[in-house]
């Protein structure tokens, strides 16, 4: 009796470690999750595609605006100075494509402007088949920070030995909706936290040099 009692606590402690486990567990969205969450209103994506939902992701599509690099004039990016004035804006539409020669490096957005909630980040992934031609989407900045609602930056660059033209609205990436453990106490762009790029619409250049004004303990830091 004392034995079956014993179990029994046993197995009840377990489940409820199992429960409280499952609410801290970090995960991806699945397609199902993915619609609920978007007609819930707890994630945004908008416009939504048609057909852009995929298992465990849900397509993105390129946007009109552009970023870069000047090549003349400019000796070395000195990421301890602004470079807003080394980096040219183009746009391009349904008649005009944007051309990125090998070796380029440019920044895109997307079509979309995607959102989440302050206990989730978005991760942005590259699509196979744009891979298999040497397309790099993001060099660095894989995912959008909880709390954080903009079109999503795109750090171009042409791998391949030819020339790729990129299309207005084409699908250019995926982006993975993961759940935290639990809701971040400083979400993106509240309190001190320094957030340089929240709620951007259109491509911005690296604002790395306001690490050395704000924010800037590590300068002196042992």
């Amino acid at each position: 009796k004392y034995g079956a009692t014993t179990n029994r606590t046993f197995y009840l402690l377990s489940f409820l470690f199992l429960i409280e486990y499952s609410n801290s567990i970090i995960m991806i969205l699945s397609d199902k999750d993915i619609k609920k969450s978007l007609a819930d209103g707890y994630i945004k994506i908008d416009p939504l595609f048609p057909d852009s939902i995929q298992p465990a992701s849900v397509d993105v599509h390129l946007g009109a605006d552009f970023l870069v690099f000047k090549n003349t004039n400019n000796v070395c990016i000195d990421p301890k100075e602004p470079i807003d004035d080394m980096m040219e804006a183009l746009s391009i539409d349904e008649n005009r494509q944007f051309i990125l020669h090998p070796g380029e490096f440019a920044l895109g957005m997307t079509y979309e402007i995607v959102g989440v909630p302050n206990d989730m980040v978005v991760q942005l992934n590259g699509k196979s088949s744009l891979g298999r031609i040497g397309l790099i989407v993001h060099a660095t900045a894989g995912y959008v920070d909880p709390g954080n609602t903009l079109k999503i930056t795109l750090e171009l660059h042409n791998l391949a030995n030819l020339p790729i033209k990129l299309y207005y609205k084409m699908p250019i990436a995926q982006v993975a909706f993961v759940k935290l453990s639990s809701e971040v106490d400083m979400p993106y762009g509240k309190g001190n936290l320094n957030s340089k790029y929240f709620g951007s619409l259109k491509p911005i250049a690296s604002q790395y040099y306001k690490n050395f004004l704000k924010n800037n303990s590590w300068i002196d830091f042992k």
